[in-house]
């Protein structure tokens, strides 16, 4: 684990008056200042704003008030979240310089609860990617080995928080862009129930897979976060309106008596590395008391082809509002169809071009049946499959990516092996479950390996349980 303070150390510390917000957001400017030329982590860096918020928590602190529970705790957001006053380009050309008028609702929460904004971070362009190479802005590097992509779409969050810019960040997560990068960049990362976090100001990939989760040191810090951020918004029509648990409640209760299910029929392609990281982590938890028992999943194999025609269709609808009309990029052409094509070709990388094609041909007339229709019911037999599954299991581990962090352009010449990074990952998303990555060992290259922990909708207490207990097995942070 690394040697940063965790989010809680730092609010603890805030709040008693041993440090000031403001130094502590000085400290991580100056990191950002020093490492971030090579790592990429951000498209905008927030020094005035961060600044500002963290004077305004020392105000509260010597006034005696209530500073809130990430008092000073410096924080980075995908740069697909809408803050206002602030560019929030999605790293696509179609939104540079784009500045909302608005707060997502994450953004206003984290906001109140004194949280401060260092600034906002890379991604593969409208989240579509595994490695952050799909940047109109330029890649992320991998803070643990700058040779080596951070992960993706997330990157650029994972990377804030594995080099110290930031104590959390927060990224989204559609087919297992917080999971994946988190195992890469070796810190945790949490995708949680779809409709426990506000999507009210994400700017949107693919509507009904998702969600908003944070980057962290450390479990117990994923934890603090997720108290913070999710509950009920009136603003999102699927948001969860059931009341939240305590997160943190189960944490030091050990794994005693629970049912780790172990998928006999998962899908094959993770590196011999990766499997026996996996190994050890059910090695563990059945030395700390939980039972391992199997548990079949037949519709897990099916989660890679149903997604990439799911996700592109739903991303061929959402991205049909960028048209050089209403903000952003526009292209002058000869007439209103000729302005649409130029500025969409202008402002779309290859990749997003790529998905929207694939979305708009499944959805088109005389293929929908056959593509899109079948996706869909592949999706609901994956979520009955799982549903059965937890009958038997309290949790699920799986790896989080099947590999470690690979080198740059080892992948970008083949889409297919790309998207083969979020074979293991993708499932939650279909399901709307919670899932999370736990950095647990190293592989190839002394690069870490994340684990996976799976959970039945709303189980995000005991998936953050077993997690806290891999953590304390790996020898990190609990």
């Amino acid at each position: 684990m690394t040697g940063f303070d965790t989010a809680s150390e730092i609010a603890a510390r805030v709040r008693d008056g041993s440090t000031s917000a403001t130094a502590v957001v000085e400290q991580h400017l100056e990191r950002i200042a020093d490492g971030d030329g090579e790592i990429h982590a951000f498209n905008t860096v927030t020094a005035d704003l961060a600044r500002e918020q963290a004077a305004a928590v020392d105000e509260i602190v010597a006034a005696g008030g209530e500073p809130g529970p990430l008092a000073g705790v410096p924080i980075a957001l995908k740069d697909n979240m809408c803050t206002r006053g602030v560019p929030t380009t999605c790293s696509s050309r179609i939104l540079e310089g784009w500045v909302p008028p608005y707060d997502g609702t994450l953004v206003d929460t984290l906001r109140r609860a004194g949280a401060v904004l260092v600034g906002k971070t890379n991604l593969d362009e409208f989240a579509m990617g595994s490695s952050t190479e799909n940047s109109a802005f330029g890649p992320t590097r991998n803070p643990l080995d700058t040779s080596r992509v951070p992960g993706g779409s997330s990157g650029g969050s994972s990377a804030a928080v594995a080099a110290g810019f930031a104590a959390l960040s927060f990224g989204s997560d559609t087919g297992g862009s917080i999971r994946q990068p988190a195992a890469l960049c070796g810190v945790v990362g949490v995708k949680p129930t779809y409709g426990r976090v506000s999507r009210y100001g994400l700017i949107a990939f693919a509507s009904s897979l998702d969600q908003i989760g944070p980057f962290a040191h450390s479990v117990a810090d994923a934890a603090l976060a997720l108290q913070t951020v999710c509950g009920h918004d009136p603003h999102d029509s699927t948001s969860i309106p059931e009341p939240l648990p305590d997160y943190a409640a189960l944490l030091g209760e050990g794994v005693e008596g629970l049912r780790v299910g172990r998928i006999t029929d998962l899908p094959e392609g993770a590196d011999p590395d990766v499997d026996e990281r996996l190994e050890q982590a059910f090695d563990a938890l059945r030395a700390a008391g939980a039972t391992i028992v199997d548990v079949a999943v037949p519709a897990f194999g099916y989660g890679l082809t149903a997604y990439y025609l799911i996700a592109p269709a739903e991303a061929s609808s959402n991205l049909a509002r960028y048209d050089g009309v209403r903000y952003g990029l526009r292209v002058d052409a000869t007439n209103t169809d000729a302005m649409y094509m130029a500025t969409r070709a202008a402002g779309f990388g290859d990749e997003v071009k790529r998905r929207v094609l694939l979305g708009t041909y499944a959805l088109s007339a005389g293929y929908y049946d056959a593509y899109y229709g079948k996706a869909l019911k592949i999706r609901r037999l994956m979520a009955q499959d799982f549903a059965r599954a937890y009958e038997r299991a309290d949790v699920l581990l799986t790896p989080s990516s099947p590999s470690v962090a690979f080198p740059f352009g080892s992948k970008t010449a083949d889409p297919f092996a790309m998207y083969l990074c979020d074979t293991y990952t993708i499932p939650a998303n279909l399901t709307g479950d919670p899932g999370m990555s736990v950095p647990f060992g190293t592989g190839a290259d002394d690069l870490p390996v994340g684990v996976q922990v799976l959970a039945p909708a709303l189980g995000e207490p005991v998936m953050l349980q077993v997690a806290a207990e891999l953590e304390r097995a790996a020898g990190g942070r609990s």
